[in-house]
């Protein structure tokens, strides 16, 4: 049987589009995973996904001092991650990007393993841009992104097919939720502190007419008793919670903003700015927005009057409705499970 070595980590963001491919192919591949001891161990450990661990190499912006150890660990995790392919005998390996990719890219390179790499935001980072030149193939959420490279194939987002197709009364029973429309609101992996602080000093009003279902992130409930609000500080089934979701408040992550159009949710985004990221969040929204198909309040807007605004206006928009059913923007694991058998077939 052809195998499959999984990699990406250090973020949610980079290990369960990685599921999604794998859930798909599991039956078909012996597939593994190789990885920090970042979430990528405790996922693959849930999954039950046999994992090889490598010490991981991160590059700290706007800290000179310590990315001064780079090159030298960069060589030592290259050399662990030799070993772990020569071991598990990959066909292919596929990279979901980021720093927790880049030594095994280099060391399948070298031992001649073919290397698909997917990268899910509009701009590739500084670690798929070194990955691209290793990689056979770099794919792309965006079809703007594959043209940056010559190796370039547009695909679209990685999804799991447990997200669709769910019944919206179910789903409603599982948070009790009444009949009025649901606003689900979350904020990352980890919750994001401005946007929970902003939408509680909303809760009265909005709960006078809407349900609030709101990911919150670990540790971050509050004691409430408004009626209508359901804080959950994390849930694994996001199909169930999409299946609520009459309207979104989200940050852009692509992953999430991908499933939120697929799901053709009206979604608010509020995207991390420059300060706490590189910037790609940003340019997420812009290609979104541009097509119409979301809102948008940046951060550094955000306030209490300001996010409640927001909201209405969303949800007073009658054309995004008619522009998601439009958009075309669907699942990519058809053009993903294409690619990867397309080199493992070789």
């Amino acid at each position: 049987m052809k195998k499959i070595m999984f990699c990406g980590g250090g973020s949610a963001g980079h290990v369960m589009p990685n599921i999604a491919v794998y859930e798909i192919l599991k039956d078909k591949y012996d597939m593994y995973y190789m990885g920090t001891d970042a979430i990528e161990k405790s996922i693959c450990r849930t999954h039950g996904i046999p994992f090889y661990e490598f010490g991981g190499v991160k590059l700290v912006r706007g800290k000179i001092l310590c990315n001064l150890s780079i090159p030298i660990k960069l060589i030592k995790s290259i050399k662990s991650c030799k070993r772990i392919l020569e071991k598990a005998k990959p066909d292919l390996l596929f990279c979901k990007g980021g720093y927790a990719s880049l030594p095994p890219a280099v060391a399948a390179a070298k031992l001649g393993i073919p290397v698909l790499t997917h990268e899910s935001d509009i701009t590739a980072g500084l670690a798929n841009k070194i990955i691209a030149r290793k990689s056979d193939e770099i794919l792309t959420s965006f079809p703007s992104t594959a043209e940056e490279f010559k190796n370039g194939v547009y695909t679209g987002s990685p999804m799991r097919e447990s997200l669709f197709n769910r019944d919206k009364s179910a789903a409603r029973a599982q948070f009790g939720l009444d009949k009025r429309p649901t606003i689900l609101v979350f904020g990352g992996g980890s919750g994001s502190k401005i946007i929970n602080d902003n939408l509680r000093k909303n809760l009265f009003r909005l709960c006078k007419n809407y349900n609030v279902l709101h990911i919150c992130g670990k540790g971050n409930k509050i004691q409430s008793k408004i009626t209508g609000y359901t804080q959950i500080e994390f849930f694994n089934d996001m199909g169930a919670v999409y299946a609520c979701a009459d309207f979104a408040v989200a940050r852009c992550g692509s992953n999430s903003a991908f499933e939120l159009i697929a799901m053709r949710i009206p979604t608010l985004f509020i995207p991390l700015d420059n300060g706490s990221s590189r910037g790609d969040q940003i340019k997420n929204a812009k290609f979104f927005k541009d097509k119409r198909l979301c809102h948008v309040l940046e951060e550094r807007n955000l306030n209490e009057p300001t996010l409640y605004e927001a909201i209405e206006n969303l949800i007073a928009d009658r054309q995004i409705k008619t522009a998601l059913e439009t958009c075309g923007i669907e699942c990519g694991n058809k053009k993903i499970i294409c690619e990867i058998e397309k080199f493992i077939s070789r």
